[in-house]
């Protein structure tokens, strides 16, 4: 099974030279591989790479996005020189980290630091939409040590006794003109740096309204992906800009000036991941430039 995971992770282009429309992540359930009992989990998996190791200059090694069938799950397991977050945007899972498990209701997803253990499970007679974050702390090495658990019928905490976060628009706090944008947007950090033992940065939950935008910026010593969880929009990088819309993974590279603008009528939701070149080396320059009507 690592060599299925290793060959999806290869699968997705790299961004050398590519125009801003085509280094876009589109997320097409047509393209989804079905992967039987990933770590020794029950059922199975269907799911497609957005990323891989060669699409940040940073350490990402992937970006999964796919679809947990009812009674579908990725068994027990380790990274020893990586971290992974799996999260889910709809219905409900089973969360495991450390041995402990929760159930957890969409839109949420929870961080397994270097070296601890953990899995999920769809236990629901509905499938749940899944994605899979992995950030290594060497970059582009891949490991797991699988546990031989598929963590069904296991003991239910009622409360999670593990990190978790909670993509809840009615979390998110007012800021008005973000990064020189227009408008009012609304935001949350919703994982931060402290609860990473790589170079994983942050996790931020960002909400554009109709007409709002988030201004031109850039970050010369980290990296970012935005991925669309609803609405369409405009993204700017660089010179260029291009729609996007739900299921849209847009990357940052470093010192990559980017913006977003809302032309549609309704919120444009984004999630943002940000990825360092140093554990703790945060950084970010505004240009001036609001966005405002897009390019």
């Amino acid at each position: 099974m690592k060599t299925f995971l290793l060959a999806i992770v290869l699968a997705a282009p790299a961004l050398a030279g590519e125009p801003l429309a085509t280094r876009i992540a589109h997320t097409d359930p047509s393209k989804y591989r079905s992967a039987p009992r990933i770590h020794g989990g029950a059922g199975e998996l269907r799911f497609m790479g957005l990323f891989d190791s060669k699409t940040l200059e940073t350490n990402l090694i992937f970006l999964h996005r796919g679809v947990l069938p009812p009674g579908g799950g990725i068994g027990h397991h380790f990274h020893h020189q990586m971290e992974e977050m799996f999260v889910i945007f709809d219905n409900a899972a089973q969360f495991t980290i450390d041995g402990r498990t929760s159930l957890l209701e969409g839109p949420a997803g929870a961080p397994c630091k270097m070296g601890h253990s953990h899995a999920i499970y769809n236990h629901t007679d509905k499938p749940t939409q899944w994605m899979n974050i992995a950030v290594g702390s060497v970059r582009g090495r891949y490991d797991a040590e699988d546990l031989g658990d598929d963590r069904v019928g296991v003991t239910i905490d009622p409360k999670p006794v593990f990190t978790h976060m909670r993509l809840d628009s009615k979390l998110l706090r007012p800021v008005t003109a973000s990064h020189g944008g227009k408008g009012t947007v609304r935001y949350r950090r919703a994982l931060r740096p402290e609860m990473f033992r790589t170079n994983w940065g942050y996790v931020d939950h960002l909400v554009i309204p109709p007409g709002a935008s988030e201004g031109l910026h850039r970050h010369d010593f980290m990296e970012e992906f935005y991925y669309v969880i609803n609405g369409h929009g405009q993204v700017t990088v660089d010179k260029e800009t291009a729609e996007i819309g739900p299921g849209d993974a847009v990357p940052v590279r470093l010192r990559e000036a980017h913006g977003f603008y809302n032309h549609a009528q309704q919120d444009l939701e984004l999630m943002v991941v940000g990825i360092t070149l140093e554990k703790g080396k945060f950084d970010t320059t505004d240009l001036g430039d609001s966005m405002a009507g897009g390019k």
